[in-house]
């Protein structure tokens, strides 16, 4: 079912609803007692792919309707937002993480936070967060509006599940790195529940988030159709 907003609307609220249910604790503790873990993980990343080409092939055929023109100004601040997010995903991804599916939660959960889980204990998802978001400040049109929002509450609605799960199944050990991390970047900075150390950050990871932040813009207009910066053209 594609070719209008009612459409998009659909696929969206399909795709974050059955991501949030599936990873909530009550089904995904039922379906993993029927499937197993590995049953359970592949029958999840079918669905998660099968509802994300709905989602495009929605995105895609979706009319252009203006709901508002961004400012200038806003554009810019979406750019700014961007190396940020790109940092967040790639520092996220290529260090050892509590959250992620498959890890010794207990052991890295009992070293503390390090390096970028400073931050936040959810990078990667704030990085999604983050994109959605520059992305509802550049665009203006329905679609893209409907679009961005729904993987912006996707983000956060999965990393305060992960919490959920992790609180569970660890206990007193996520606990204790509860305490000394923060869901929302830079609280736990703020509060001096962890110190502040970016040379356990690596300037690999800095450096791999910035090129992947010039990747996209170069690749923006042969992605997306869109051009994020005129001298790219």
């Amino acid at each position: 079912m594609t070719g209008g907003l009612g459409a998009l609307i659909l696929a969206t609220a399909v795709f974050v609803g059955a991501h949030l249910v599936l990873s909530s604790l009550p089904v995904r503790d039922r379906l993993v007692a029927i499937l197993r873990e590995t049953g359970f993980r592949a029958a999840y990343s079918l669905q998660a792919l099968a509802l994300l080409a709905w989602v495009i092939f929605a995105f895609n055929a979706a009319p252009y309707v203006e709901v508002w023109a961004p400012a200038v100004g806003l554009r810019h601040l979406s750019l700014t937002l961007m190396p940020i997010a790109c940092v967040l995903v790639v520092a996220g991804l290529a260090s050892r993480n509590p959250t992620a599916v498959g890890a010794d939660t207990a052991a890295v959960a009992a070293a503390g936070p390090v390096g970028i889980f400073r931050v936040t204990r959810h990078p990667v998802m704030w990085g999604v967060a983050l994109w959605a978001l520059a992305h509802l400040l550049a665009n203006g049109d329905a679609a893209g509006m409907i679009l961005f929002a729904g993987m912006g509450v996707l983000a956060l609605g999965g990393a305060a599940q992960s919490d959920a799960r992790r609180r569970a199944s660890v206990g007193e050990a996520w606990a204790a790195y509860r305490a000394r991390s923060s869901f929302v970047p830079f609280v736990a900075l703020l509060a001096r529940r962890t110190p502040w150390r970016p040379r356990e950050i690596g300037w690999a990871r800095l450096l791999g988030g910035l090129a992947l932040y010039a990747l996209l813009l170069l690749a923006h207009p042969w992605l997306f159709g869109v051009l994020p910066l005129p001298g790219l053209g």
